[in-house]
């Protein structure tokens, strides 16, 4: 058995020196050295021998065994660096060549809508004010007239941090209440643009992340009819000078009165479509005169003055303007869209 031992070592080194790749010498290996391999099978029939071979036997099994692993290993070892050595050679970067041009980054569709909207109403004397994303509930509901038992909470579902009272905010609305209360006794005209986050099903045109500005006028002498010749110049200097628009009564818990105003659908041409669910109008914008309460709130005295306030949805908007069917598509990061604004 010993000779037989010898022979496999000796044929084994052979086929070892010639192979050329980690694939013919992992065959190698299960052939020579896996668990049913040839040295395997003589290692396992050692027990069959008589008493007194058994220990040369074994010794000399254990020495072959530890020379196979050893050649095994430092072949392995020089394949790879016969094939390091060849990459090198053949994906050798030729640092001469010129490199690729980058091309000028642009902005995004929603932000290329929201300085539209700042440019039209900075021409009617309004200036941007930032307000913070993370909000108290107290100025994101309590301050606007909305109390924890309100039933009117069940409108905005609301992402909750893990410290109580904080939470993303639902709206642009409580910047309304930080802007009175750095302006009182000032008069106001301010827009409030924003990131606002709602915990709801995405479809055609609501998403969990989206975009608000909303817009704040307070003074002594400010109406209703200000706030629809605001909004109505608004949707035509966006949209175009021919477009209608009619204002719907709604309810918001900050606004008395409140409506919302609906534009002609641009997309259908007012015919229907999944965009304005087949009825030919379009909500651009939610709006309203500010509530005697929230003017108190905010450090205004209601007998003396009055407000109104109205948001809007820039993305909803650039889906009119652009004819984009699906909000859903300003979030997807799909250069195939995005690049058609550029």
């Amino acid at each position: 058995m010993i000779e037989q031992l010898h022979r496999l070592e000796e044929t084994a080194l052979d086929e070892l020196e010639g192979l050329s790749s980690m694939e013919a010498l992992e065959g190698w290996r299960v052939a020579y050295l896996g668990r049913k391999g040839a040295l395997t099978d003589i290692l396992r029939s050692v027990g069959q021998l008589p008493a007194e071979q058994r220990p040369a036997v074994g010794q000399e099994a254990n020495r072959v065994k530890l020379a196979l692993e050893q050649a095994y290993d430092e072949k392995a070892e020089a394949l790879k660096r016969e094939e390091m050595l060849r990459q090198l050679v053949e994906e050798q970067i030729d640092v001469t060549l010129p490199g690729r041009p980058i091309k000028p980054g642009y902005l995004h569709v929603s932000t290329q809508t929201l300085r539209e909207v700042y440019a039209i109403f900075a021409e009617m004397g309004f200036q941007v004010l930032e307000t913070p994303e993370v909000e108290t509930d107290i100025n994101n509901f309590q301050l606007l007239n909305i109390p924890p038992y309100h039933p009117a909470r069940d409108m905005w579902s609301t992402f909750h941090t893990t410290r109580e009272g904080i939470l993303l905010r639902t709206h642009t609305s409580p910047g309304q209440i930080r802007a009175m209360r750095l302006y009182c006794p000032e008069p106001i005209r301010v827009i409030l643009p924003g990131k606002c986050y709602r915990y709801e099903q995405v479809t055609a045109r609501h998403e969990s992340i989206f975009y608000q500005v909303e817009g704040l006028a307070i003074g002594r002498h400010v109406t209703m009819g200000d706030l629809k010749g605001v909004l109505t110049h608004f949707a035509r200097q966006m949209f175009g000078a021919d477009r209608r628009v009619r204002f719907r009564c709604s309810y918001f818990p900050f606004t008395e009165p409140s409506a919302e105003m609906d534009m002609d659908c641009i997309i259908c041409g007012g015919k229907g479509c999944r965009v304005c669910q087949y009825t030919g109008w379009v909500e651009i914008l939610g709006s309203g005169m500010v509530h005697p309460q929230v003017l108190r709130n905010g450090g205004y005295d209601p007998s003396v003055y009055t407000g109104f306030a109205f948001g809007m949805g820039p993305e909803r908007i650039a889906m009119l303007k652009y004819r984009i069917d699906h909000i859903r598509y300003f979030y997807a990061n799909d250069l195939r869209f995005l690049q058609q604004f550029a």
